[in-house]
């Protein structure tokens, strides 16, 4: 493979034009393509294989107008102190912004008063309006939502309270200007890493460049792939990061090579066969991490991991192709200053044998230590303090996930400052918590004895049972053969206890039908959430013997190591233990909440700890690639295992520790979106990234090294003949191409 991507490298360096050309013709194309492209909607949600998904289909064949996928407002009215909605003048009010939502927009299905659909409190002093409409909450313009908000305000000027709650008022999830704080945060950490401006202006510019082409194809695909509106900002959040990680380590291993004294092609060619093999196998682990999500059998979690699986690929490319030949424009200015004049001036340092660079083995005098040095030689000397340090650590950061609590946001997650969260606790205060999300009970009828008579059975069965509230009359499908069930919990739509009524309805359902012959069936949004987090629990660990399982055989293949990559698996776990730990703290808990935004604690994410699982074992295999393959290069070319470590960080160090703070920066910028999903995933993806670069790779993974010694890379005979020689650490390229540069040049006059 080095060999393939050193002859890739040269071929973009000599072909820059032609190069930059494809690329900018490939960001010009998707661009027109994401312009042209109708307005993507929100992705239709399905749990396949769930009773919540089964009740909704049987719905949606028996009673299409019961099973509506439109969005839909809930305007919730609240009289003054010591009067009621139901005085004539609150009455005529409301009615009148009843009429007014009805006639707002063409988009309107139906609005039903309070007074006629009996959505009034006992005690009088509350009163809600249910609105559908005919498209989902993607699909409503700005016209559509500011005649919601206008019909509203003016209700409150007659002294009503009036919020709104649903999800007709959900516009596109904003980042905020820490995104912007993120990308900069990264330019400057390139700029501190390389000393040069052009050097640390083109790992930027080619991961926007990617994340152009990548995000573009996912909006001008949205509608026909059917692609949710967050895929687009997960594709921006990894694109961003690997994109600028990649191109980091390309950069840096071309002016290593420089150093050694190469002409700028060979240095280009070098930089691509050796840092280039270690970004495909960091990609391929990120990718197979992404479109694994697919075995969750979520469709819409599966389109988000292959659309940034997508963007990823795009990144590698992009640091193969792209990043060469740019580095042939950029010339004698990708190296500082001081440099310059060194290098292109002076040609090879003196008393460098050809092919060594300063500090490697023959090189006399070695190289002067930088930190990455001296941090190695500390943990190579107390290797067992460090392990125990990094681990009790990150067992300390891990120990919240023992009160782990999943599920799905709803608005009581909302900020108390938003319509929707005021609606949310006017509808407790007034009818209960379980009114925010009642349950649909289907009863399918169609093999019942005597359909009313199930129908009333299964009303009775339920009114029975604990934390109930209230439970509707059923309404029947004109074709008799379906019923329709509201059941109102006691409890809030997250609540355990609403739970636990929903599995006990479910667990009631047999006994129905052996008495009756009907079916029944849970649905609705609290029951769908119920769902999706049992699914999601039921499906880590598959999902994390499958990724893992795959990675950890690529990895074998990359270092001809056992040990090795096992010890990056358990260093993984570590990690993502200890970031699932900080989502607790911080979402679930409320520590340090208000320094990141979160202004309402609740349950965690039910996707978070598979998401957190995919993307951050990807990413994390970025580092232990790039920074143990150059232990290896040193190890396979004579050094002992501790040199080999020290070897390692002297060259890897300073890039890995960049790249991650450049990775946390990205992520963190996400912290400040308006949507509670995207701040959740960016704090857990930043601190997960914190974790495993600074106390796993840049610990541990050295630490364990010392201690295993040449064990470290210890395989069986028969494996070591089996598998396939990749070559990661470039040795090909030392014995085929590694000649004096002036050899190189005088070949080339010839």
């Amino acid at each position: 493979m080095a060999t393939f991507l050193y002859k890739l490298g040269k071929l973009a360096f000599r072909r820059r034009h032609f190069v930059a050309l494809i690329w900018v013709a490939l960001l010009a194309l998707a661009g027109v393509g994401a312009a042209s492209a109708p307005t993507a909607t929100s992705s239709s949600f399905s749990i396949p294989g769930t009773e919540a998904q089964k009740a909704f289909d049987l719905l949606e064949k028996r009673a299409p107008e019961a099973s509506a996928d439109g969005a839909s407002a809930r305007v919730v009215f609240k009289a003054p102190d010591g009067e009621k909605v139901t005085d004539p003048a609150n009455k005529a009010e409301i009615d009148k912004t009843v009429a007014a939502l009805k006639s707002g927009s063409d988009q309107v299905a139906r609005a039903d008063s309070p007074f006629v659909a009996k959505t009034v409190s006992k005690d009088g002093a509350t009163a809600y309006a249910s609105v559908s409409y005919k498209v989902t909450s993607m699909e409503l313009t700005d016209e559509d939502r500011d005649a919601l908000e206008k019909t509203t305000d003016e209700a409150r000027e007659s002294g009503l309270t009036v919020e709104v709650g649903g999800d007709a008022l959900q516009a596109m999830p904003e980042t905020g200007s820490t995104e912007i704080i993120g990308i900069a945060v990264a330019a400057v950490v390139l700029v501190i890493t390389f000393g040069s401006l052009i050097a640390a202006g083109l790992p930027l510019l080619t991961a926007l460049i990617g994340v152009g082409i990548g995000v573009s194809a996912i909006t001008a695909l949205a509608d026909a792939l059917d692609l949710g509106t967050t895929t687009s900002t997960l594709a921006m959040m990894i694109g961003l990061a690997v994109g600028i990680d990649y191109a980091l380590f390309i950069v840096s291993r071309y002016r290593g090579e420089l150093a050694e004294g190469r002409e700028r092609e060979e240095a280009a060619g070098r930089a691509v066969g050796t840092a280039g093999s270690a970004v495909v196998f960091a990609g391929l682990t990120v990718v197979i991490a992404l479109v694994g999500l697919a075995v969750v059998n979520i469709p819409m979690l599966t389109k988000m991991g292959f659309a940034a699986a997508g963007t990823v690929v795009i990144a590698v490319l992009i640091a193969l192709t792209l990043i060469p030949a740019l580095l042939g424009y950029a010339g004698k200015r990708v190296m500082p200053t001081g440099a310059k004049s060194r290098l292109f001036g002076g040609g090879r340092k003196k008393g460098a044998a050809a092919g060594e660079a300063p500090g490697t083995p023959g090189a006399p005098g070695g190289a002067k230590p930088n930190m990455g040095t001296r941090w190695a030689r500390f943990v190579v000397r107390r290797p067992i303090a460090v392990l125990l340090v990094g681990i009790v650590g990150l067992g300390a950061a891990a120990v919240p996930v023992a009160q782990l609590e999943l599920g799905l946001p709803d608005d009581g997650a909302q900020p108390t400052s938003t319509t929707q969260r005021k609606a949310y606790d006017l509808v407790s205060e007034g009818f209960g918590p379980g009114s925010n999300g009642p349950l649909m009970v289907v009863g399918d009828l169609k093999d019942a004895k005597d359909p009313k008579a199930a129908a009333q059975r299964i009303t009775k069965t339920i009114s029975g049972l604990d934390d109930v509230r209230a439970v509707a009359p059923p309404m029947l499908t004109k074709a008799g053969d379906t019923a329709i069930i509201s059941v109102v919990p006691s409890s809030k739509p997250s609540g355990i206890e609403t739970e636990n009524l929903v599995h006990a309805i479910r667990d009631a359902g047999p006994g129905i039908t052996a008495d009756t012959g009907a079916e029944i069936m849970v649905t609705g949004t609290t029951a769908m959430n119920i769902d999706v987090s049992q699914k999601l629990n039921d499906a880590l660990v598959p999902y994390l013997a499958l990724v893992v399982g795959l990675a950890f055989l690529l990895l074998i293949v990359v270092f001809r190591s056992i040990l090795v990559p096992l010890k990056a698996a358990l260093g993984f776990l570590l990690s993502v233990l200890a970031a699932l730990g900080a989502v607790v703290a911080v979402f679930q808990w409320g520590w340090l909440g208000s320094l990141f935004g979160v202004e309402q604690t609740g349950p965690v994410m039910s996707m978070m700890p598979i998401f957190m699982v995919g993307v951050v074992f990807g990413l994390a295999m970025d580092y232990e690639v790039f920074l143990v393959t150059r232990m290896r290069e040193a190890y396979v070319h004579g050094e002992q295992p501790d040199q080999a470590v020290v070897t390692g960080f002297r060259h890897g160090a300073r890039v890995v520790s960049a790249a991650a703070v450049i990775m946390i920066a990205v992520f963190a910028g996400f912290i400040g979106s308006s949507e509670q999903m995207v701040k959740m995933i960016g704090f857990g993806l930043a601190i997960a990234v914190f974790f495993d670069a600074f106390v796993v790779r840049m610990a541990l993974v050295p630490a364990v090294l010392a201690l295993l010694g040449k064990g470290a890379w210890w395989l069986p005979r028969w494996l070591d003949r089996a598998l396939p020689n990749v070559d990661v650490e470039g040795e090909g390229l030392r014995t085929a191409a590694d000649r004096d540069p002036d050899a190189d040049r005088q070949a080339a006059l010839v």
